[in-house]
């Protein structure tokens, strides 16, 4: 699929998250393995360097020091490993009636956010429960990212209701383009995720959108959207500093 997206002239191709495993607590230690040494990172090196694109590999379970992390990789055209992002927001909700899951039962929060140069493109990384904090959007928008992806897994109660509002709430408030990638339903797994990858642009409007079935959404992004709307609604620039202000207190990964 990576392949078939560079050959219809993708020249970043993301995939969605946990897509090398099921999305479970009792599966990520079985599915684990170090970055960038695992038979998956060699997998997502070799396939950036043969299709020469960027690859962001959703994410996988990360084994690390005896932790365990989400974690998504982003690889460059030569098949380097340019930056990670490991989940920061870790996912432990109760709905009575919908989904209970409680990842921090096997995985560890990751410490830093992560901003990579994709070509004239800025990329920041979240993936899925951070998609519902707005504090980690704007700290990317402040860093200058005009993309924000959000490999994702959200479950058959929050995704109806909740991620295409989400992923155009993030776009809309800072002014970028965001796409949520979600992987396709399978109705026979432990957890069944909603599907529908989407992508918005900055005017909140869909640019493209997926169903629940597996495929592969392929789109251009023009950079020049980020800028029009940003000096027609000036709102950076309107922030009331004085009164109110958004702090990042961890490190970058810039790649």
């Amino acid at each position: 699929m990576i392949s078939e997206a560079k050959q219809k002239g993708c020249n970043l191709v993301v995939l969605p998250e946990c897509f090398n495993s099921p999305y479970g607590t009792k599966y990520f230690g079985e599915y684990s393995e170090e970055i960038p040494n695992g038979e998956t990172c060699i997998a997502l090196s070799k396939a950036a360097k043969e299709n020469e694109v960027f690859l962001v590999g959703g994410s996988i379970p990360e084994k690390d020091n005896g932790k365990l992390f989400n974690t998504c990789t982003i690889w460059n055209p030569q098949g380097s490993l340019v930056g990670k992002y490991s989940k920061i927001h870790l996912f432990d909700i109760d709905i009575p009636g919908g989904v209970t899951f409680k990842e921090s039962d096997s995985l560890s929060p990751g410490k830093n956010i992560s901003v990579i140069d994709v070509g004239a493109c800025k990329i920041g990384i979240g993936i899925c429960y951070d998609l519902r904090f707005h504090e980690l959007a704007t700290i990317y928008k402040d860093l200058g990212v005009d993309l924000l992806l959000y490999p994702g897994a959200f479950n058959m109660t929050t995704g109806p209701l909740h991620w295409e509002h989400l992923i155009k709430a993030r776009a809309v408030d800072n002014q970028v383009f965001a796409a949520g990638i979600c992987g396709a339903r399978d109705d026979s797994a432990d957890y069944v995720a909603w599907g529908h990858s989407v992508l918005i642009d900055p005017w909140g409007k869909v640019v493209s959108k997926a169903g629940a079935e597996e495929t592969t959404l392929i789109a251009d992004i023009d950079l020049n959207v980020c800028k029009a709307i940003r000096e027609q609604i000036p709102i950076r620039k309107q922030r009331r500093t004085d009164l109110y202000e958004t702090l990042y207190k961890g490190k970058v990964q810039e790649g």
